[in-house]
């Protein structure tokens, strides 16, 4: 009888002991889905509340948006900090930091693309908001696939670091091209299936003409947003992937980042060009983040003082773009 006894406390023991690990592996996928429901929840709101009519976005809207993601952002900061501790709270500001530092050459091509199609700044918003559902997938993608890598091949962090290395030194020397839509391949291939419209029809992405459906240049505009994303998304990622391979923090530090640049981006499309040393800041950003992962194995530089070293690069150039006027010839 007591041994009887004594085997059923020990299969009791046993079933509370596995419903307190599978506790905790619910508290953390809690917290995955606690997130994404939030986003979820406040781009609806964006959308369909504080955007439900079209109306151009003033700089004072826009500077009060990117106060709430960034205010938003801290807060989520202190969370981290209070339930995952102080590295991974480091962790976070500073793959936000270099998310949104590397995120803001986004700008410069998002007022290229729309300064080409003459897209009114009314409907800018629209685009900007679903190019950004889709960043969000290209870089949930992208951190997955790079975690799961170097988790992997341990050399793949080397492979990674060498082309931020190259990516920042070909941001400093190569210069500026100028923008051809025609000519990028996803907009060249799209158009061998559906035919586009010569001008714009409201903020319509498709409209049907007699009997054939079109897509419009706000569609077309839309896909290089995507397209753009895309390509910054392969130089971004690695660099935060130098920081932390918690895809938690990686994927929340980005989309932090990403939705507050959105918001950003009407603020500063009008003073962007006063920004002229902001790419050797970039750049040199690229170059120490590429460092950092090539000698990970030989020495590996404290979160806190990559922290500060990129936050000293980004001010100097933009303190730099300010102080020194341009000369005119």
């Amino acid at each position: 009888m007591c041994v009887r006894e004594a085997g059923v406390s020990q299969t009791r023991l046993l079933a509370i002991y596995s419903a307190i690990k599978n506790l905790k592996m619910d508290v953390n996928i809690w917290f995955w889905i606690g997130f994404n429901a939030f986003v979820l929840l406040m781009l609806a709101l964006d959308l369909g509340v504080f955007h439900k009519n079209t109306h151009t976005v003033k700089i004072k809207e826009s500077l009060m948006w990117t106060g709430i993601w960034i205010i938003l952002a801290l807060l989520f900061a202190c969370g981290i900090f209070y339930f995952f501790g102080k590295q991974q709270g480091v962790e976070f500001l500073t793959g936000y930091v270099i998310e949104k530092s590397l995120s803001v050459d986004n700008i410069f091509v998002f007022i290229m693309v729309f300064s080409y199609f003459n897209i009114p700044t009314k409907y800018q918003h629209k685009v900007l908001f679903y190019g950004l559902l889709g960043a969000l997938l290209m870089r949930a993608f992208f951190i997955f696939a790079g975690v799961a890598l170097i988790t992997k091949f341990h050399w793949i962090i080397y492979v990674f670091g060498a082309f931020l290395i190259f990516t920042g030194i070909k941001m400093l020397v190569q210069d500026e091209k100028p923008l051809e839509p025609d000519k990028n391949p996803l907009v060249r291939l799209f158009k061998k299936f559906m035919p586009v419209t010569t001008e714009l029809h409201g903020e319509k992405f498709f409209v049907k003409v007699g009997e054939r459906n079109f897509a419009t240049p706000l569609f077309i505009v839309l896909l290089l947003i995507e397209f753009t994303d895309l390509i910054f998304a392969v130089d971004s990622i690695p660099a935060i992937l130098a920081i932390s391979n918690d895809t938690f923090i990686v994927y929340t530090s980005n989309v932090f980042a990403i939705l507050g640049l959105r918001s950003l981006y009407f603020a500063l499309a009008d003073i962007t060009k006063y920004f002229r040393f902001l790419k050797y800041g970039l750049s040199a950003i690229l170059v120490f983040v590429g460092v950092k992962m090539c000698i990970v194995d030989i020495y590996k530089i404290p979160v806190l003082y990559s922290l500060g070293t990129i936050l000293l690069i980004l001010a100097s150039s933009v303190i730099a773009s300010i102080a020194i006027t341009p000369k005119h010839k």
